[in-house]
C-alpha cells in the first residue's frame, strides 16, 4: 500500500486530522512539552523518585510534573510504585511500552545531530529575509 493510498483510506485532505495522519495520536501522546524529557530521563537513568526526576528536569514545576506523570502512567508508558513506608516513598520507571519508544528517540536524536544546524541556518536566513523586507516597506 502506498502512502497516498493510506492517506485516501484515512479520509484525505477533508478528514479529521487524527484520522488523516496515522501518527498524529502518537505525536500528541509522546511529544508534548514535558513528556519526551521525562521519558528520556527515566530511560537513561532508570527508576527515580519524584524529587530526583524534578531535579534532573530542571525548570519543570511540581504541578506539571505530577500531571505529566499521571498521564504517562494512564497511557501505560510509565509505572508508579508506591511503598507504604514512613514517610511514604513513590518511584517512577519507564514501562516496557515506554521502552519500545527507544528506537524512535534514537532515530530522532540521529536526525537532530545531522540536520538541526541546517534548520537553525534556514531560520536565520528566513528571519534575515523578513527583516530586510520589513525595512524596505518603511
Amino acid at each position: 500500500m502506498t502512502d497516498s493510498t493510506r492517506w485516501q483510506e484515512a479520509g484525505g485532505a477533508g478528514a479529521d486530522p487524527e484520522y488523516a495522519c496515522p501518527i498524529a495520536p502518537v505525536v500528541d501522546i509522546v511529544f508534548s512539552r514535558w513528556t519526551t524529557p521525562i521519558l528520556w530521563a527515566l530511560h537513561e537513568y532508570g527508576r527515580q523518585r519524584f524529587v530526583e526526576l524534578e531535579r534532573r528536569l530542571g525548570t519543570i514545576t511540581p504541578k506539571v510534573l505530577t500531571q505529566r506523570l499521571r498521564q504517562l502512567e494512564r497511557d501505560g508508558l510509565v509505572m508508579r510504585t508506591y511503598y507504604p513506608e514512613v514517610p511514604p516513598r513513590v518511584e517512577y520507571e519507564i514501562s516496557e511500552l515506554g521502552r519500545s519508544l527507544a528506537p524512535l528517540f534514537a532515530t530522532l536524536a540521529e536526525w537532530s545531530a545531522e540536520h538541526l544546524r541546517t534548520v537553525e541556518q534556514a531560520r536565520t536566513d528566513y528571519d534575515a529575509r523578513k527583516e530586510g523586507a520589513g525595512r524596505r516597506r518603511t
